[in-house]
């Protein structure tokens, strides 16, 4: 029997697995490359009032910027090797830095940073990695030790924490809270639209001898603080989930080394977006939210959707 969806490619290049997918990609919209330049693309996040998206070039220890009107630019030097960004409830600008193993904030331009989080009970953490923001203000993000092992990511430096966690914190009280520790190496983290799941990856394979996983986790959020019931979501191939967002249906959009898959919030994949350079991250942006912003390697890549992100 002929297989009733084959895998095919639409007009913007993608390959559909799956009849739900196609709405996704009603717009027909080909995968863009806006910028390049980069050593290894990082952590997009969008900038509405600038109507741009800033990304780590983490090798380079820099801060990239890209908007329509004025194309590329270095949006800061000597940024303590920044990996992940997200926008906090205040409207400032979050860096996740493994040179300064913290989680620091400045404004939507460049400027003086304040150093939020860098301890847990008294012990610095290891590389804050990525990091998102729950709608209470809470920031919630991932420490895994890539910028203590990765020459070209850090300072390098011993690990004061006996573990990798997900670490929540309160700007309100100054509370840290270690939520779970069980991804091996916590990367990327998103939540679902409702706040009732957050995913968290496990990118302990992207290292020799660190261990198999190249996987997706997810937990119940209980009373919107504490995180319950882990369980593999997905298993992500070829290579890992480094980073990842979810549009209003709950989808999920995840790097790997072909490109960006889509996974239905059941686990399923729906579809590839494929991409010609390693993705490390993206990001949702643009007027209407339905641009995916995708930080690959040396290059800034996007395509337009028919959906919207969170």
């Amino acid at each position: 029997m002929a297989d009733p969806w084959p895998a095919k490619a639409p007009r913007d290049g993608s390959v559909l697995l799956d009849p739900r997918a196609a709405a996704i990609f009603a717009s027909g919209a080909p995968l863009r490359r806006l910028a390049t330049g980069a050593r290894w693309s990082e952590g997009p996040v969008w900038i509405d009032e600038s109507q741009s998206v800033l990304w780590s070039d983490i090798p380079n220890d820099r801060i990239l910027r890209w908007s329509a009107s004025e194309g590329l630019a270095v949006w800061q030097q000597g940024v303590e090797f920044t990996n992940g960004h997200a926008r906090d409830a205040s409207g400032g600008v979050l860096h996740c830095s493994h040179g300064l193993r913290a989680v620091y904030r400045t404004g939507i331009e460049p400027g003086a940073r304040t150093i939020l989080v860098d301890r847990y009970r008294g012990k610095r953490f290891n590389s804050p990695n990525d990091v998102v923001v729950k709608s209470d203000g809470t920031i919630w993000f991932t420490d895994p030790p890539y910028g203590l092992l990765v020459a070209e990511e850090g300072h390098g430096g011993v690990a004061e924490l006996d573990d990798c966690h997900v670490f929540r914190f309160d700007p309100a009280t100054g509370d840290v809270t270690a939520v779970t520790g069980l991804p091996h190496h916590p990367n990327g983290l998103a939540f679902s639209p409702d706040e009732a799941l957050l995913y968290v990856s496990d990118t302990a394979a992207a290292l020799p001898g660190h261990g198999p996983q190249h996987c997706i986790f997810v937990f119940d959020v209980v009373a919107g603080e504490r995180l319950a019931n882990g369980r593999v979501f997905a298993e992500i191939t070829p290579g890992v989930p480094d980073g990842f967002r979810v549009d209003t249906d709950g989808r999920i959009y995840t790097s790997a080394s072909d490109g960006v898959h889509v996974l239905d919030p059941d686990g399923t994949t729906l579809a590839l977006i494929p991409v010609p350079e390693k993705v490390g991250n993206v990001c949702f942006g643009g007027a209407a939210r339905n641009t995916l912003f995708i930080a690959a390697s040396t290059s800034l890549y996007a395509i337009e959707l028919a959906v919207r992100g969170c």
